[in-house]
C-alpha cells in the first residue's frame, strides 16, 4: 500500500501546531478509532503502531507508521464506509480540513502525493 512521501510528511506534521486542526490521540490495541457511518470530518495519519481498516467484518488491509487513511471522507464530506481499529498501541494524528486545506495550498507536492495514494487504492480495489 502506497504512503505518502516520507519528506512530504513530515513537513505536514511539522506545520501542523494548531489544536484546533490537528490533535495526536494514543489508542489502545482494540481501540476503536471511528466506525462506519461515523463523519468523515478528519483525515488519520499513524504516527507508530499499526491500524486495520475493516468493513463487514472483513480485513481489508493494516496501516503501518506513515500510512494515512480517512482522506475520502474529508474529502468528500461523506461519513465512514468502514471501521478503523488499532491493532496495537499506536498514536494517530487527527488532521482536520482546514489544515489539510492549507497544506494543499503551501506544498503542491502534498496533493500531488495524495492523489497518487487514491490512484493507487482506486487500482487496488479494482483490480481482478
Amino acid at each position: 500500500m502506497r504512503k505518502i512521501e516520507a519528506w512530504v510528511l513530515e513537513a505536514f506534521l511539522r506545520t501542523c501546531d494548531d489544536p484546533k486542526y490537528t490533535t495526536v490521540v494514543p489508542y489502545e490495541p482494540g481501540g476503536v478509532i471511528f466506525s462506519v457511518g461515523d463523519p468523515g470530518d478528519y483525515m488519520a495519519v499513524v504516527l507508530s503502531g499499526q491500524v486495520d481498516i475493516i468493513r463487514q467484518g472483513k480485513l481489508l488491509t493494516t496501516m503501518d507508521s506513515g500510512a494515512v487513511f480517512g482522506e475520502m471522507g474529508l474529502i468528500d464530506g461523506a461519513s465512514r464506509s468502514a471501521d478503523a481499529i488499532a491493532r496495537s498501541h499506536c498514536r494517530i494524528a487527527r488532521i482536520r480540513e482546514g489544515e489539510f486545506a492549507a497544506m494543499l495550498e503551501r506544498t503542491p507536492h502534498f496533493a500531488l502525493s495524495m492523489m497518487r495514494l487514491l490512484t493507487d487504492r482506486l487500482r487496488t480495489s479494482t483490480a481482478t
